[in-house]
């Protein structure tokens, strides 16, 4: 089966920096694009940045400039970068992977998966 796992969490003081980091394990054959979520309780699931096999990179805009993605297609790993952080980026990040394909020569599939959560927490 296909599992992520993302590390790097952490308490941080306004204008410091931590890096997540997510890996993709199983049988994977190709991930078509990798990113980054946010969420605060009581709010809806919220896009950071994404990054597609091909290197295409999408930022929220409340992060350009500051955050940064990068991705290692024959690792299975995506990367968040994340500098000057502020306490409005206080939130539960997530990994997830999109398109991923897994399985066997003669049996694969395709879906979309999540890590279980970081806690990222910008206070003095």
């Amino acid at each position: 089966q296909v599992q992520l796992v993302e590390s790097g969490g952490g308490l941080v003081q306004p204008g410091g920096s931590l890096r997540l980091s997510c890996a993709a394990s199983g049988r994977i054959f190709s991930i078509n694009i990798m990113g980054w979520y946010r969420q605060v309780p009581g709010k809806e699931r919220e896009l950071v940045a994404t990054i597609t096999s091909g290197g295409n990179i999408n930022y929220a805009d409340a992060v350009k400039g500051r955050f940064t993605i990068s991705r290692d297609n024959a690792k299975n790993t995506v990367d968040l970068q994340m500098n000057s952080l502020e306490p409005e980026d206080t939130a539960v990040y997530y990994c997830q992977a999109g398109g991923l394909t897994w399985g066997t020569t003669y049996l694969r599939r395709t879906g979309d998966f999540w890590g279980q959560g970081t806690q990222v927490t910008v206070s003095s």
